[in-house]
């Protein structure tokens, strides 16, 4: 039987993989706001989407963790096999 799997939203995929790339990091919540000039609090907002983060903001994001932006919008990028 298979699983019955829904589309997540696109800012729920960029969240996910925000959050699962900062870790694998090894990168604080802290440090990362520091390094894009945003705050820990939307940072944090925005790994659980619970923001609405703009473009801009999802490039500041993706450049402090040296990452392209491509892959933290990519559904499959930081999948995890079940």
């Amino acid at each position: 039987m298979k699983k019955n799997k829904e589309k997540q939203s696109a800012r729920m995929v960029f969240a996910a993989n925000l959050r699962l790339a900062r870790r694998l990091r090894d990168v604080s919540q802290e440090a990362l706001a520091l390094d894009a000039g945003l705050s820990r609090t939307y940072v944090s907002e925005v790994e659980r989407g619970a923001r609405n983060v703009s473009i801009d903001n999802m490039g500041l994001l993706a450049e402090a963790l040296q990452i392209p932006l491509r892959d933290l919008v990519d559904p499959e990028r930081f999948k995890v096999l079940d």
